[in-house]
Formats: structure tokens, sequence, C-alpha cells
């Protein structure tokens, strides 16, 4: 099966992706009020500070997920991806951004996700799922990505995982293929690619995102 067909069979599965809503805190409880001093010698007490109330903040590398696949990149990404390799998001690609099983569960489940492709369909292009998870997910995630041959390392503040192949089709045409994972904090950028590799691509959006 040459790699044209392989992408045609992978668009036959469609993934619906919802949008997860959070969840607000309790309030906390509000203390009793303390007795007030008597007044003594002619002084008049002083009544004490209010208490400041928790504050709520967000933690510095916490995922903010853009509403629109320009905003995954860097100006000059965006820009390089242009010439290379486009149109972004041809709606005829339909390829996955992972053909891992326990990534593809995930993203089953329909958390907040925004999937952005390069290319046309063809031999060569990409498409990458950046998407918020819980630690539940992203430890099952590393776990499924390393028994499935992942090469994974401790890398662009989180974890990377990568896997490649190279391989020569029925038509005697030299192909390459992979995927390369990013799981860092409450995020993972899922990334597979058919001969078309862009350097510093996986770099470039975690630096956008995460800064």
């Amino acid at each position: 099966m040459n790699i044209r067909r392989a992408v045609v069979i992978a668009a036959g599965a469609t993934i619906i992706l919802a949008v997860a809503t959070g969840c607000v805190p309790e309030p906390g409880s509000t203390p009793s009020p303390s007795a007030s001093p008597t007044p003594s010698d002619g002084v008049t007490p002083v009544s004490p500070a209010p208490t400041p109330s928790p504050i709520e903040t967000m933690l510095p590398d916490t995922l903010q997920l853009p509403e629109r696949c320009e905003d995954i990149y860097s100006a000059t990404m965006l820009d390089s991806l242009n010439q290379q390799n486009p149109p972004l998001n041809d709606p005829g690609v339909t390829m996955y951004s992972t053909e891992n099983a326990v990534g593809l569960e995930i993203l089953a489940a329909g958390p907040p996700s925004i999937r952005c492709s390069w290319g046309t369909p063809s031999e060569s292009g990409l498409a990458t799922t950046v998407t918020v998870i819980d630690a539940t997910q992203a430890a099952a995630l590393r776990t499924g990505l390393l028994e499935s041959g992942f090469g994974c390392e401790d890398a662009l503040g989180g974890t990377v995982c990568r896997i490649e192949q190279r391989g020569v089709s029925l038509d005697d045409v030299p192909y390459l293929r992979g995927e390369t994972h990013v799981v860092r904090d409450n995020g993972w950028v899922a990334t597979a690619y058919i001969n078309f590799t862009p350097e510093g691509y996986s770099e470039d959006i975690v630096q956008t995102l995460w800064g």
C-alpha cells in the first residue's frame, strides 16, 4: 500500500472534539468576628486590618488553548510553513495527529483541542493537535508512548517523545513518516508527519504557547 492510499484510508475515521467546562471552586468559610478591645485609660482601640481573601492565580506554565491555528506558531514559523507546504487546514487532509492507541483514546474522550494541518491530500504533509489534558491523562500518555516504542526524554519543559520510520513504497518511492509528542503541564502537542518535517516545528509551538 503506498502512502497516498494510506492517507486516504486514515481519512475514514472522525474524532469529535468537545470543549469541557471548568469547575468553580467552593468559596472559603468566613471567619467569625473577634471581640473588640475595651477602651482603657482614654486610648481609642485600633480596629484590626481585614484579613485579605485568597487570590486565585494561574500557574505560569498552564496552557491557554488558542482559538485559531495561526496562533500556535510564531510569525516566522507561520510564514515559513505557508511557503513550504500550504495550505493551512485543507479540508481534504484528514490524517490523525497520532496513531497511538492511548492518544486516540484521550482525543476520543473530547478534551479541549485544536487541530491544524499543512499540505494537500498527497504524500507530504503533517497534522498537529494541541490538547488540554489532566495529570492522569498525561501520565497514561507518557506510559503508552513508551510502551509503543517511542523514545522519550525530558526536554522543552516537559517530556518529548518521538518515533520515526523510513521505507520504500510499492512504487519504489522512499518515504519518511513519524510522530512527535510534547507533554508539558496540562498541555499535549501531538504531531504526525509524512515526508514533511519543518526544522524546529514542535519547539516553535512550545515557545509560542508557553513562552
